[in-house]
């Protein structure tokens, strides 16, 4: 009966009686590693990727009962008898890209990660366009190209930059000044019928930001454009104006 139980009582602190502190204290260790490994692999595994903004070119504004510029609101020197056909806007080489452009260097573009249009600014102009001009009345229906409708002259457009630009003189610091947002647009009216061209002009405007970031950029854009939108309306009531009746 002794032998018995001191080979048992030996066992047992082999193994390690329940009630050891020693092994208390290892397996209490062990459960306190598992959170620290867990979150060890966690950081080890790829972060998701940062979704992008996507941003907008307003419409132009409702017309309302205010006075508008005299560019925009000189009247028709006869009843609209044109139909204008607007074709898609074209794009100048490193713009026709859904990035939000902007420039620090000449003759250097670059973009801003995380923000983009939701389109190409080309592809939204053309809409735009359209909604503008018909709201002029200078026309007797303004489509937009494709379509089968013919019309009686023809507006090509091409966007040639918009862009925001932080570029600097020497006599200015980097990042002290808003920036502004640069947009350049050449218009080309043609007739239909002869393919003869009408008139062209580029406009060209420059609008402050009121910050250095892409929403101001954005903002700026938006203002820029719709100014061009008031440009280009009494650029093309004057050829309407000029133009003989079909």
């Amino acid at each position: 009966m002794t032998l018995t139980l001191n080979a048992s009582s030996r066992l047992r602190r082999r193994r390690g009686a329940p009630g050891d502190p020693l092994r208390r204290a290892v397996v209490f260790g062990a459960f306190a590693l598992v959170p620290l490994l867990l979150s060890g692999c966690a950081a080890l595994l790829p972060k998701p990727p940062v979704p992008p903004r996507f941003h907008l070119l307003d419409p132009p504004p409702a017309p309302t009962s205010a006075p508008a510029s005299a560019t925009s609101a000189r009247p028709s020197a006869g009843p609209a008898t044109l139909t204008l056909v607007v074709n898609p806007t074209r794009a100048a080489p490193g713009y026709d890209s859904t990035r939000l452009l902007y420039q620090r260097q000449p003759r250097q573009l670059a973009y801003f990660a995380y923000n983009e249009w939701v389109d190409t600014p080309a592809h939204m102009l053309a809409p735009l366009l359209v909604t503008a001009l018909q709201r002029g009345g200078h026309w007797r229906a303004v489509v937009a190209a494709p379509s089968a409708a013919s019309g009686d002259v023809r507006l090509e457009t091409t966007l040639l930059r918009l862009h925001q630009d932080f570029s600097v003189t020497p006599d200015q610091t980097p990042g002290k000044l808003p920036s502004q947002v640069r947009f350049t647009l050449r218009a080309t009216l043609v007739d239909s019928a002869s393919h003869r061209v009408l008139a062209w002009r580029e406009f060209d405007t420059t609008e402050p930001a009121p910050g250095n970031d892409p929403d101001s950029g954005v903002a700026a854009a938006n203002r820029a454009v719709q100014r061009v939108l008031v440009d280009l309306g009494g650029f093309c009531a004057d050829a309407a104006d000029r133009s003989p009746a079909p």
